[in-house]
């Protein structure tokens, strides 16, 4: 699993917890924001200012405490960021999904369609 470098400001962590106090969903836009908030959030789900590099690998079991939804692409078949998505939305659902993708020709990869998992 490679690593990516991130910074997470203090008044982006305060606009996190905020939310989470508020009982207010994060939602992560691509699969790198959501291994750097998993990688930040302690596990109640809160945050701190920090920076670092995150090689976090998220696959199915995985127990999310960063993140609740997230948007991203359709992504290559057998890859690590297939596994991330699996891990939230369920193997499953996943399949479905892709089959569906295929079926109505959805452009796949980064500059393709993408999906919401809630």
């Amino acid at each position: 699993m490679h690593s990516e470098y991130y910074i997470l400001s203090k008044s982006t962590a305060d606009l996190l917890n905020e939310t989470r106090k508020r009982g207010n969903k994060i939602i992560a836009i691509g699969t790198t924001s959501t291994r750097v908030l998993e990688t930040i959030a302690d596990d109640n789900g809160y945050f701190k200012e920090q920076s670092g590099n995150t090689k976090i690998f998220i696959y199915p079991g995985y127990k999310f405490k960063g993140i609740d939804c997230l948007l991203t692409n359709f992504h290559l078949p057998k890859s690590t960021l297939i596994m991330l998505v699996s891990a939230l939305a369920g193997k499953d659902n996943v399949l479905k999904a892709y089959e569906h993708a295929v079926k109505e020709k959805y452009r796949f990869f980064s500059f393709g369609d993408c999906m919401f998992i809630k």
